[in-house]
């Protein structure tokens, strides 16, 4: 291949990547349009949908605690760490590090499970976040 060749098509190459750029970066309105729509037609139930599967990571915190590592470092089986929470008290469910309920300890087959006894509205969720 000739130097005239690989500098025609490097131009070429240059003058896509200038095309690219001189369009819009940030997507129209136009482009949103299908996924809005009103309650009465369906539309929110459509744009729910479109979110119901995205997966989040659901927490229930029995309670806290601060350690010195070099106590951390002196943790063997057995070892007791004594949290913050007492007994008897409501755990705290979070959804991906967020305060959205608490609930008490239930056993079923088994397994352990949480029941909730009280949710936290999303003013109170503000209120929590401004503090």
């Amino acid at each position: 291949m000739s130097d005239d060749n690989t500098q025609t098509i490097a131009e070429d190459d240059w003058a896509a990547a200038m095309a690219e750029q001189a369009v819009p970066a940030t997507p129209t309105p136009a482009q949103f349009q299908e996924l809005s729509g009103s309650t009465a037609s369906g539309g929110l139930a459509k744009d729910i949908d479109f979110i119901l599967d995205i997966p989040v990571l659901m927490t229930v915190e029995l309670g806290r605690t601060k350690i010195a590592i070099k106590n951390l470092l002196q943790l063997a089986q057995g070892s007791v760490v004594e949290l913050d929470g007492l007994a008897g008290e409501p755990m705290d469910v979070l959804v991906n590090g967020c305060l959205i309920a608490q609930g008490e300890v239930v056993v079923v087959n088994d397994k352990f499970g949480v029941r909730l006894t009280d949710i936290i509205t999303p003013a109170e969720r503000i209120r929590k976040l401004n503090k």
